[in-house]
């Protein structure tokens, strides 16, 4: 006995001074499960049945191929199941070493099982917890009772995982939490990418920073970048803003974000909707595209793509767009307005509508200005703008060159349109016509005012003057005007017309129909007299300084004289009648509206 003591107390102080570099152990293992001792202070060997045990104590280092494994004490059973304690290390390659207070180790399947204060550290990054399982063939180390990892700033946590040593990524599951100084993270599940610091996002998260909240239920965050995409649900949130997308890249650093797939951004006075909108959020500029719509206080726009600059107050659409601000819509190709200068200019196909006053312009480009409440038409389907409103129950088409409109403020203080056609002026209406070289229109008296060479048609009557007024009252004609050289030509039957001069002359009609006339300055009227069947009588010639006639059917009925008039009545059969025509008669029919199309005609 005292022998056998002897020589295991030999074989120990011999192991202590030269375990270093050396075999030990009575059992061969096969080649890659073997666990080499490579330094011990102390080691010694016990047999258990058919168990070969070796208990070493004091600075311990093993190595299995290229991986060595540190620890104050541990026992080796058969040369491939090692169990260490205290102090416990272990390193595979040049990055990755995991540290721990105890450690079960299975050469032959090369599964660690480390407990106690954990810590995994590769390429510069710490994991840490308390229990720890690492497959050395395939480098991935798995934790089920929680874990933080620290990368730079970003401190990552969750209650289960897995951290892929080759890849350098770890994928977190269960109460996933992420700390850094720039944000907060809670997630249900999430990948860490270690070489580019990115977040994975694999299960439903809330992101938050000091000003803003993040929810989504997939996408990545690029910590060093600070670019992220949001998939699944994504909705983002800063103050009264929010915004929702079926995905929303942001840019933390550039302060902007794009949103893909049903858009949406909203706050406490704007709304904006698209297939695709990108937020520059230090230039509080927006751009939409697809399906685009934006609204901010009363004002609506709607188009292809809209461009938005709300620090610089302007916004520009393209595609066709619809744009609402009451009482005005506005339909183009394209616009640009600038709220600061109050400019704007819409182009291509441009339909104007003012609700208020009832009326709506098309043209091929519209110039406006806010300030002024003015718009400039120009342009159309053959190059003249046209303007359609409602007289007397039905539309009244006109177009000309160019087409003036703005509001002014009355001495009352209420505010009326005014408008201005300008160049080849032409009015179409069922019942009515005209022509003249321009127009002006007054909404504080809703007069229409008709210069250069002006001519009415409404009905068989023809008007003309030197300038010709149009008032109306409650949307119907009223009077006409006409100032200097006035003449009415009315159609009758036989080709004879009635005829009445003045230097001026005003018509008055009562619903739509001629009732009376008003001529005064050297008058001279002719007109047909019949009898009660409707044969002609003869031809009454009468002049007079001033006379009122009275229409019935838009015939001649009587005449009344306020001066000492001249008169006389022709024999129908002995009268030439074209030496009646009064001076200055002229029938006008060439250039005379008959339907809408007639008013773009240009005259040669």
């Amino acid at each position: 006995m005292n022998g056998i003591r002897l020589l295991s107390f030999v074989a120990v102080i011999c192991l202590a001074f030269s375990a270093s570099g050396q075999q030990t152990g009575q059992v061969p293992a096969n080649k890659g499960q073997r666990i080499r001792v490579v330094h011990s202070l102390e080691l010694r060997l016990v047999q258990e049945l058919e168990n070969a045990i070796q208990v070493l104590r004091g600075k311990v280092e093993l190595r299995q191929d290229s991986v060595f494994m540190y620890c104050d004490s541990a026992r080796i059973e058969n040369e491939t199941l090692l169990s260490a304690f205290r102090n416990v290390l272990i390193q595979q390659g040049d990055s990755l070493q995991i540290f721990a207070d105890q450690l079960i180790y299975d050469g032959t399947t090369r599964l660690a099982i480390l407990e106690g204060n954990v810590v995994l550290i590769n390429a510069g990054q710490q994991l840490f917890t308390e229990s720890l399982e690492y497959d050395l063939n395939t480098r991935i180390a798995r934790y089920f009772t929680g874990a933080t990892l620290i990368s730079d700033s970003l401190q990552l946590s969750s209650r289960r995982g897995f951290y892929l040593a080759e890849t350098q990524e770890v994928f977190f599951r269960d109460s996933v939490r992420v700390v850094d100084p720039r944000f907060s993270l809670k997630s249900d599940s999430l990948k860490y990418f270690v070489p580019s610091r990115t977040v994975g996002l694999l299960g439903p998260t809330l992101l938050a920073t000091d000003s803003s909240k993040i929810y989504c239920e997939g996408g990545y965050y690029e910590t060093l970048t600070e670019k992220a995409l949001f998939t699944g649900n994504a909705q983002y949130q800063k103050g009264s803003q929010t915004a929702t997308a079926d995905s929303i890249s942001f840019d933390n650093r550039n302060k902007s974000y794009e949103l893909v797939g049903n858009a949406r951004v909203v706050d406490s006075t704007r709304r904006a909707e698209a297939d695709f909108i990108r937020y520059d959020e230090a230039g509080d500029q927006i751009y939409l595209k697809g399906n685009a719509h934006f609204r901010e206080d009363a004002q609506d726009i709607r188009g292809e793509e809209i461009r938005y600059d709300s620090k610089n107050k302007t916004y520009s659409t393209r595609g066709r767009s619809l744009i609402s601000d009451p009482p005005q819509l506005l339909e183009a190709d394209s616009v640009d307005f600038s709220e600061t200068a109050a400019l704007g200019r819409a182009q291509g196909n441009v339909i104007w509508r003012d609700t208020s006053d009832q009326y709506t312009i098309l043209c091929a480009q519209a110039d406006y200005d806010r300030s002024r409440d003015y718009l400039k038409a120009s342009g159309g389907l053959p190059g003249r703008p046209e303007l359609i409103s409602m007289l007397e129950g039905d539309s009244l088409f006109l177009s000309a060159d160019t087409l003036l409109v703005t509001r002014q403020d009355s001495s009352a203080g209420d505010t009326a349109r005014t408008m201005q056609a300008i160049g080849q002026v032409r009015m179409y209406k069922s019942n009515f016509q005209a022509l003249c070289d321009s127009m002006a229109y007054n909404g504080q008296d809703s007069t229409f005012a008709l210069f250069g060479s002006p001519v009415i048609w409404s009905d068989t009557s023809q008007f003309t003057a030197d300038t010709i007024i149009l008032y109306l009252r409650e949307g119907k004609i009223q009077q006409i005007k006409l100032l200097n050289n006035g003449f009415i030509l009315i159609a009758g039957q036989g080709g004879f017309f009635d005829q009445i001069k003045g230097r001026n002359i005003v018509a008055h009609f009562t619903d739509s129909k001629l009732q009376r006339m008003d001529a005064s300055g050297n008058a001279e009227v002719i007109y047909y007299a019949k009898d009660s069947d409707g044969a002609f009588i003869g031809v009454n010639q009468t002049s007079c300084s001033e006379m009122i006639i009275r229409m019935a059917n838009n015939q001649i009925q009587r005449i009344t004289f306020l001066a000492q008039p001249t008169a006389k009545l022709l024999p129908m059969g002995q009268t030439d009648h074209e030496a009646l025509k009064l001076k200055g008669f002229k029938l006008i029919q060439e250039g005379r509206p008959l339907r809408r199309e007639d008013i773009y005609v240009h005259s040669q």
